[in-house]
């Protein structure tokens, strides 16, 4: 009996110095700032699901677009960038509408559409190689400063195996083979 409770004592002391360091070295902000992870963000709230028939890139009369909720929202999203101590970021998009729209109400910087962050709501089949494609582009991005990536539920999904909402903020790491890993997520309404 002796044994048992010293053997859970000690367990749980190992516990929680390993959870305290993993703690101290997971912050999703300090990691993001030190361009140590980088930030998954859905769109902001642009109502429906999909896309009309016949959508066109480039044409967003054509799309779903952001409500007026859903712009402030991404104003919102750039105003909790910078209180985390976040000025300027390199700042990557899908070239939807309702994506490059968020992207540039965050303010953080220019913004580059990257087609590898696209949706494929509507190919499904065509997930898993645009993933892995997003994968390896991914891997070979360097550099100390934030990285951005504003896409789609099915991307994010496709990435790191979650499903978050519209306008949320997913801090994520990459190992050499561009598997992500959750270090946080964070909701703005």
């Amino acid at each position: 009996m002796l044994l048992r409770r010293q053997f859970l004592a000690m367990s749980s002391a190992a516990a929680a110095a390993f959870a305290s360091r993993a703690g101290a070295a997971t912050d999703p902000w300090a990691a993001f700032r030190l361009g140590q992870a980088l930030v998954l963000v859905r769109h902001a709230s642009a109502p429906g699901i999909g896309d009309p028939p016949g959508f066109r890139l480039g044409a967003c009369d054509t799309q779903r677009n952001l409500s007026d909720a859903g712009r402030a929202q991404a104003r919102r999203m750039g105003d909790l960038f910078r209180a985390n101590g976040v000025t300027a970021a390199r700042v990557y998009s899908s070239q939807w509408c309702r994506c490059l729209d968020t992207a540039e109400g965050l303010a953080l910087g220019p913004v580059a559409e990257q087609p590898l962050l696209n949706s494929f709501f509507g190919t499904p089949e065509d997930g898993s190689e645009q993933t892995m494609k997003l994968s390896a582009w991914l891997a070979g991005l360097s550099g100390p400063v934030p990285v951005i990536l504003v896409t789609h539920q099915v991307n994010i999904t496709g990435l790191a195996d979650i499903v978050p909402q519209s306008g949320e903020l997913v801090f994520v790491t990459l190992d050499p083979a561009g598997a992500a890993t959750v270090l946080g997520r964070q909701q703005t309404a």
